[in-house]
C-alpha cells in the first residue's frame, strides 16, 4: 500500500484485510479525473481481443494521461472497472493482477468493479476510470 504522506488508507481495524485494493482513501492535493479508458492504443485501435491484454492497455492509457499532469500510478486514489463479463474477470484474476502490477506496481487504491451489458466500443471488454491526487 502507499506510504505517501498525502494519502491515508481507510480500513476499520476489525475488518479482514483488503487484498489488492483499499476500502477507502483520504488524500490532499490537486485532483486528476481520468475518463474511462479502454483497451485500445493511442491510434484508437485494438491490438487484441484478449481480456487481459485489454486490461493492460487500459491501465497503460491511464498512466499516459497521468503523466500529462506530472503524476504517476502512486497518485491513484480510486479506480472504477467496468467489465462486460465478470466470469472472465474472476477466472483470469491472477493474470489481471499480474498485468495490474506490471503497469501500476503494488499501489492499490480504492476500487470498484461492475459488470455492464456493453461498452460504447463493441470490441472493448473493459473500461477503467481513475481518480488521482497530486500532493
Amino acid at each position: 500500500m502507499s506510504d505517501a504522506s498525502f494519502v491515508k488508507l481507510l480500513h476499520p481495524s476489525h475488518w479482514k484485510p483488503a487484498i489488492g485494493y483499499a476500502n477507502g482513501v483520504v488524500a490532499s492535493g490537486q485532483t486528476v479525473f481520468v475518463g474511462g479508458q479502454i483497451g485500445w492504443n493511442a491510434d484508437q485501435r485494438f491490438e487484441s481481443d484478449d481480456f487481459v491484454a485489454q486490461v493492460n492497455q487500459a491501465l497503460q492509457n491511464i498512466v499516459s494521461i497521468l503523466k500529462e499532469a506530472n503524476a504517476g500510478p502512486e497518485h491513484l486514489v480510486r479506480l472504477t472497472w467496468y467489465v462486460t463479463d465478470k466470469r472472465e474477470y474472476l477466472a483470469r484474476l491472477k493474470e489481471v493482477g499480474a498485468a495490474y502490477r506490471e503497469v501500476l506496481g503494488k499501489h492499490f487504491p480504492a476500487m470498484t468493479m461492475v459488470q455492464v451489458a456493453g461498452l460504447v466500443e463493441d470490441q472493448a471488454k473493459v473500461e477503467i476510470e481513475a481518480t488521482a491526487v497530486i500532493p
